[in-house]
């Protein structure tokens, strides 16, 4: 609780005659209906965690303060209920009128209490810089893995031009996810489990019957196909476009789970998520119009919006059907998708190899160098991205998509014949912008004002400090020290 009620108080009666003062020239009506519960004040303390909130929101005074504390709420509540014949200067004046002979018995411990305030602000400040830390090394690892595998999956297509076939093989090694997370499990936690025990506890995340047959065709199967499109509409993407461009349409994603979000979960409408979307929208019809709406690059850009779309429905059923999961349920989940793949992907391949869609000659040109670091990237993007949260903030963590555009923008201005015109780079900086804007808390508007009301009360306070300190100049003790001349 936030207030509590203080034990080792002083007796009710004492209290409020030492307490409450009354002004002058005040009605008999001031505070007849509400009494009971100010003489309750007196017992009140305020806890340390909120007290810098309340004090910056300039609401209440520090209860614990003794008097002086109840009589500030006392004008508080008479300037807001407007009782007549109310002076707020006599008030304050008596409070002015209290001798200062040294630190109270009050004083002292508020005192010390700052002090072991900051002691411990101190000591917070030790786990925010190591989350800040492994925040950086996560953005890094993100950025690093994403525009890795966008660049290798571009240079394999120069070889081996196979996109689903990729994407199979890429997916495939989600099987890894639980026993890399068990290895994990066994070497740090305290209780060790078995490869059943803990399988078994994380079926639990599917319902109480665990992973039947039913459940893993209608709450698995679904997944599995749209995690399969999502990878091979980006990939086949990647053939007909740049990477700087399917980098940045791709982080479009953002924008359309915040729709489907607030159509299909009924989340929070906010203002700016809304311009968020729209500057998505513009940024992709400005990258089709910097190309010249060429049948090429069209086609590449609806690819990367399909593929942007398919993440969005991915994420939004998951939080519809499945809802949060923790990391061991996450582990198992993508696992599962893994052996779905192996089990019921396999013959697409294999199709389209026969049919000749997706022909190689020998499999010894298959660059399996590239295969296999493209699906090592992927699989630790996806590890960064789903277990990253263990360490750092996951805002930070978005920022490594973000920061993926820049280094692909770089590698494509060296290695290709990309034309930076001003469409694209406006198109750029409007979808980055508006993916930034969708890393902004629902409360951002409320911290905002905490700030702003946070310095322009120190703006105050340094103004009045810096008056005080020019009326206790030499100057004004020179007139202060001059003899009168009159006798």
């Amino acid at each position: 609780m936030g207030i509590r009620e203080f034990p080792g108080g002083t007796p009710r009666g004492k209290g409020i005659a030492t307490g409450m003062r009354r002004s002058p020239d005040v009605s008999p009506r001031r505070l007849s209906d509400i009494s009971p519960q100010l003489r309750q004040l007196k017992y009140l303390v305020v806890d340390e965690a909120i007290k810098e909130d309340l004090k910056w929101s300039r609401s209440v005074e520090d209860l614990s303060g003794g008097p002086a504390g109840l009589t500030s709420i006392e004008e508080r509540i008479l300037r807001i209920t407007g009782y007549y014949g109310y002076q707020p200067w006599a008030a304050s004046y008596k409070r002015e009128e209290r001798p200062r002979d040294g630190p109270g018995p009050t004083e002292a411990p508020a005192g010390a209490e700052a002090g072991r305030a900051n002691r411990g602000s101190c000591r917070c400040s030790g786990p925010r810089l190591r989350k800040l830390s492994w925040g950086l090394a996560v953005v890094l690892c993100v950025c690093a893995s994403w525009a890795g595998s966008t660049q290798l999956a571009k240079l394999t297509f120069r070889t081996f031009d196979a996109p689903f076939t990729l994407t199979w093989f890429a997916t495939t090694w989600n099987c890894l996810f639980f026993p890399l997370y068990y290895a994990g499990h066994f070497c740090k936690a305290a209780d060790r489990q078995s490869v059943k025990q803990r399988y078994r506890e994380c079926c639990r995340f599917f319902g109480d019957n665990g992973l039947t047959l039913k459940v893993f065709f209608t709450k698995a199967a679904p997944f599995g196909v749209l995690w399969t499109l999502t990878n091979y509409l980006y990939l086949h993407a990647i053939k007909k476009i740049n990477t700087t461009d399917v980098s940045v349409l791709f982080c479009c994603n953002k924008a359309f789970v915040f729709l489907l979000s607030w159509i299909v979960l009924r989340d929070r409408f906010m203002g700016v998520r809304i311009v968020a979307a729209i500057l998505a929208i513009a940024g992709i019809v400005m990258m089709t119009y910097a190309d010249g709406f060429h049948s090429h690059s069209v086609i590449g850009i609806a690819l990367v919006v399909g593929s942007a779309s398919m993440s969005a429905l991915y994420k939004v059923l998951f939080k519809l059907l499945l809802g949060s999961a923790k990391f061991g349920e996450a582990a198992l989940f993508l696992s599962i998708l893994g052996v779905f793949n192996v089990l019921f992907i396999t013959c697409i391949p294999v199709i389209l190899y026969f049919t000749k869609v997706e022909y190689w000659s020998s499999f010894d040109d298959i660059p399996w160098g590239n295969l296999c670091g493209f699906s090592v990237l992927l699989l630790t993007f996806n590890i960064v991205l789903n277990f990253g949260i263990a360490v750092t903030y996951p805002t930070l963590m978005s920022f490594g998509i973000v920061l993926s555009v820049p280094v692909n923008a770089v590698v494509d201005h060296y290695t290709s014949k990309i034309v930076f015109n001003g469409v694209r780079v406006i198109a750029i900086i409007i979808i980055g912008l508006g993916f930034l804007l969708l890393l902004l808390p629902e409360e951002w508007d409320v911290w905002l004002v905490k700030l702003l009301t946070r310095l322009k009360v120190r703006k105050k306070e340094e103004a009045a400090e810096g008056s005080g300190d020019l009326g206790s100049g030499p100057w004004n003790k020179s007139r202060r020290a001059r003899p009168s001349l009159a006798h």
